[in-house]
């Protein structure tokens, strides 16, 4: 399991700046040929550091509704914060949503008609939240700093961190990483066992 240097460090820092950066631009600002650029990306989606390219949309150039923050206070009582929070993910005017450490969730969000409230009894359905206050935002900025970042792998056997030192094993399709190749034996056996039950 190679370990994140300052290239892969930068190389992601360039791809989040802009996905469809080209590897030729990538390649002359960190010092590498196109095709090592190329290797090193999907070394990074191979381990799982890198799991998609995706498209950011500023919602407010769309029209996509009243951009908002809100903070929801989920009850003890009622649903698991999970759950509250999967359903606010699946919901089509959000963007971001964040646990805080008390348990509360942090929505940034574009509401349409300007009914918070409807909103999130429309999404989560009544009585689901005890409090939530509004926070109306004039602006969202984005800046991703991967600055002293290092792999942060956890082993698939122990939950140990993968260091330089781990090994990863694709199995069905899926990629599983090891932070020694004990572990990895251990999680194959166990893994064929299970396939052999089921059969």
């Amino acid at each position: 399991m190679p370990e994140l240097d300052e290239t892969d460090l930068e190389i992601m820092q360039l791809l989040m700046a802009d996905a469809r950066r080209p590897y030729s631009e990538i390649a002359e600002a960190v010092g590498l040929s196109a095709p090592a650029v190329s290797t090193r990306v999907e070394k990074l989606q191979e381990a799982g550091v890198i799991e998609r390219f995706t498209l950011c949309v500023d919602r407010s150039q769309l029209q996509a509704g009243i951009p908002v923050l809100i903070t929801l206070e989920v009850p003890p009582t009622g649903p698991d914060t999970r759950s509250v929070r999967d359903e606010l993910v699946a919901a089509g005017a959000v963007e971001h949503v964040f646990t805080t450490a008390g348990g509360d969730l942090v929505v940034g969000a574009g509401v349409p008609d300007r009914d918070v409230a409807g909103w999130i009894a429309d999404t989560l359905g009544e009585n689901t939240i005890d409090n939530f206050e509004v926070e109306l935002l004039s602006g969202v900025d984005w800046s991703p700093d991967l600055a002293g970042a290092e792999f942060g792998l956890t082993c698939a056997q122990c939950g140990n961190t993968v260091d330089s030192e781990g090994t990863a094993t694709r199995i069905e399709g899926e990629l599983y990483q090891f932070c020694c190749p004990s572990c990895e034996t251990r999680f194959q056996e166990k893994y064929d066992r299970l396939r052999q039950d089921a059969d």
